[in-house]
């Protein structure tokens, strides 16, 4: 008796319907993933750098101006962090020191405004400026505002580390 052999599979071939499968799911994978990201970048950091960006657009002539005037004073201000506090050393142009100014210092994260604090320094020596603020560590930016009672002005910004 002859042996009958059931009928073979025809050999897997890669018919049109697969390959627009394969790209509608790697495409679509993709996508996913990039709204992802974009979801997650956008919740935690907007883009906007200052609170009200077209305002500080209109103003940028007048920021040119103070700088300009901030320069021909010629003032210098060198920040310290210091364990529990801010030190500022605040010199003229030939490198004497400033003293009876209003200093104030602005602190704030980099990456955000919460925890943001100012602090008013006093004068602790000829020129040198101190502040206390208990719970400084890591990175901080520091905006510094000294002013004498003439109305002379001047303006540092550094980034500060406490340990």
């Amino acid at each position: 008796m002859p042996v009958v052999q059931a009928p073979s599979r025809p050999p897997f071939t890669v018919k049109g319907w697969h390959v627009a499968a394969g790209v509608v799911a790697f495409f679509a994978l993709v996508i996913g993933v990039d709204a992802a990201f974009l979801t997650l970048a956008y919740r935690t950091h907007p883009g906007q750098v200052a609170a009200r960006p077209y305002e500080t657009g209109l103003i940028y002539n007048t920021e040119l101006k103070r700088l300009r005037a901030q320069e021909a004073l010629g003032w210098r201000a060198a920040a310290e962090a210091q364990p529990g506090g801010l030190k500022v050393m605040m010199q003229d142009r030939d490198g004497a020191p400033l003293t009876g100014l209003t200093v104030r210092a602005t602190l704030q994260r980099p990456a955000t405004e919460q925890g943001r604090s100012v602090m008013a320094l006093t004068e602790s020596a000829p020129g040198l400026y101190t502040g206390a603020r208990a719970g400084l560590s890591g990175a901080w930016d520091t905006r510094i505002e000294a002013a004498t009672g003439a109305g002379q002005a001047f303006v540092a910004e550094r980034r500060l580390t406490w340990p």
